[in-house]
């Protein structure tokens, strides 16, 4: 958890004047959220411009499987046409830097409370009250439509088996 925490300190002419201590909140849910996608097979990647040391602290508390630290905005939509040229990808992100990757991945999920105008409009998805469940929540419900969609398909094709023999 001090992993994810910078000091920073104002000096005047050499001596302290301030010191600060800045932490990063990681969302409500977020851990939640992260072992829902692990258990279902689904692979956790955190894509940060922020350092390794502090990513790796936040991979660690969450339950990430890959880190992807010092990451710029080019970067991180470059991992993601590599991922996506060989399976389904989805990105979840707020930020002007996530943009370009957000456009780019199969789906784009922006958190619309605290995200930027730039994120929003590149996301397909955009979370309007910032909770992580709704991500499960979608997961959960692609995977039910896609079965309901195959269960749809092969009943068609059945019946239409059925007519073709009784014709």
């Amino acid at each position: 958890d001090s992993a994810l925490a910078q000091d920073l300190h104002l000096l005047k002419n050499g001596r302290l004047v301030a010191a600060f201590t800045l932490k990063d909140a990681i969302r409500p849910h977020a851990k939640a959220l992260i072992a829902f996608l692990n258990q279902r097979g689904i692979t956790t990647v955190l894509l940060s411009g922020d350092s390794q040391a502090k990513c790796d602290a936040l991979a660690a508390q969450l339950g990430i499987q890959e880190v992807y630290a010092h990451q710029l905005p080019e970067q991180k939509l470059e991992r993601i046409q590599q991922w996506a040229s060989t399976e389904p990808t989805a990105m979840v992100g707020d930020g002007i830097n996530d943009a370009p990757a957000l456009a780019q991945a199969d789906i784009g999920f922006a958190m619309g409370g605290a995200g930027t105008d730039t994120a929003i409009e590149a996301a397909d998805v955009v979370i309007m009250n910032d909770d992580l469940q709704r991500v499960a929540e979608t997961v959960r419900l692609s995977k039910r439509t896609h079965a309901l969609l195959w269960q749809n398909i092969s009943l068609a094709l059945g019946i239409k088996s059925i007519f073709l023999v009784m014709a």
